[in-house]
């Protein structure tokens, strides 16, 4: 009994040794003590970079939109800190677009860069800048006087020129063959090039001329250089000197000396590249994009003349800062740069051969493909009858296009003889276009 009462105390004893010890109470400390806590505040400033607004009808076709925003608009938002918001919208939009912005008076718009068959439309409506003191403060720079009359008004200038353009003719070397006896390429006549072409198409068993046979395209100005050639005007479809240009159109029509997909054709520059199509007369900045892919395949040369000279249809665009512009003295930065006579080269070369209008600009050109297409096109604006696009003196342009397009599907294309009564027709059709 007792040596179990012993184990029991032991065991006892073990177990009150391992349980833990007992909490203390907390002391409650009654001391005052004044602790000064400094808040460290961290302020991140975010600085919004300025956009400027910039809609053109300029450089659409995707490959000169990537060339314009790589090389010449990036340069510009890296040195100055800024975002340039790049649009293509087309003339009538864009000046739809101002119209809305004005009548609201809420300008997004910055600069916009307009064609000059629709600055008089601009300039009626007040709706950008007089930028007669900007241009006059530079000394490095002069625009060519050949397009003052669309650019500028009552003696003050609200467009720059950018990216002009004349009509110049692109062959395959394959065709040369087929030149007719005595001719020269570089002062061919319009007879020439017919006969040029009914060679070919008896040569090869098909046409291979490349007009735009698709509707509103350029139909209307590769007709049109061809009817200044004979002392016509533009656009004028059934005067006599115009009456002798279709005849050119109908020779080779006649001769089935278009090539087969021609009403499919919306641009002149795949069919050549693809030598599909191995001559025509078309927009220099896409002959010289054709010309430049492999100059040793193709002859580049001014386009025919007749018996008044070398016709042209010669456009231009232009920048002109928008009324109310909310980033004017950024625009006028841009403007600066864009219009120095190194970028207006810049520019052209990248963007096919546009002619850089800008007289300094001369000094910059090189000996690339390139530079040719814009030294043959500065000759034939320089020495050819030019004619502007009076797109604003009609309700659509567009319509005055179909209605030489039509003439050229139901009369040239079908190989039928030029009839005055169809053309009277045609300029009627023009003429109800008139505003």
């Amino acid at each position: 009994m007792k040596r179990t009462l012993f184990v029991l105390l032991v065991i006892t004893a073990l177990i009150a040794s391992c349980a833990p010890a007992a909490t203390p109470e907390p002391q409650i400390i009654t001391k005052k003590e004044t602790v000064v806590v400094k808040e460290t505040q961290i302020v991140t400033e975010f600085v919004e970079k300025r956009t400027l607004v910039f809609s053109s009808r300029l450089f659409s076709p995707p490959r000169e939109q990537e060339f314009f925003i790589n090389e010449v608009i990036k340069p510009f938002e890296e040195a100055h800190g800024v975002t340039v918001n790049f649009q293509i919208i087309d003339d009538d939009t864009l000046l739809e677009r101002a119209e809305i912005q004005q009548a609201t008076n809420h300008i997004v718009t910055d600069i916009v860069c307009a064609h000059n068959g629709k600055m008089p439309d601009w300039l009626d409506a007040g709706y950008v800048e007089d930028l007669t003191d900007l241009v006059n403060s530079w000394t490095d720079r002069h625009f060519s006087p050949t397009f003052d009359s669309d650019t500028n008004r009552d003696g003050k200038q609200y467009f720059l020129p950018v990216g002009a353009d004349v009509y110049l003719l692109l062959a395959n070397n394959k065709v040369l063959p087929y030149l007719p006896d005595g001719a020269d390429i570089d002062h061919l006549t319009w007879e020439e090039y017919a006969q040029w072409a009914v060679n070919i198409a008896e040569g090869e068993g098909e046409g291979k001329v490349c007009i735009t046979g698709i509707p509103m395209k350029s139909w209307v100005y590769q007709f049109g250089g061809s009817a200044l050639s004979y002392g016509a005007g533009f656009p004028d479809i059934n005067s006599p000197e115009a009456a002798e240009a279709w005849k050119i159109w109908e020779k080779i029509g006649m001769a089935g000396g278009f090539v087969p997909t021609v009403m499919n054709i919306d641009s002149c520059v795949d069919p050549m590249m693809r030598e599909e199509a191995w001559l025509t007369v078309f927009h220099n900045a896409r002959a010289g994009q054709v010309y430049s892919s492999n100059e040793t395949q193709f002859t580049l040369a001014p386009a025919p003349t007749g018996p008044v000279g070398v016709g042209t249809i010669a456009g231009v665009s232009g920048y002109a800062i928008m009324k109310g512009a909310p980033n004017y003295d950024l625009a006028v930065q841009f403007l600066e740069y864009v219009t120095r006579p190194d970028i207006q080269v810049k520019i052209a070369k990248g963007t096919g051969g546009f002619i850089p209008p800008v007289q300094e600009a001369l000094d910059y050109f090189g000996d690339e493909a390139v530079d040719e297409v814009m030294s043959k096109a500065i000759l034939v604006l320089e020495n050819g009858i030019a004619s502007g696009v009076p797109g604003y003196l009609y309700q659509d342009w567009g319509a005055v296009k179909v209605c030489f397009d039509d003439v050229f599907e139901d009369t040239i294309l079908a190989g039928k003889a030029v009839d005055q009564a169809r053309l009277d027709a045609a300029q009627k059709c023009v003429d109800d276009l008139l505003k």
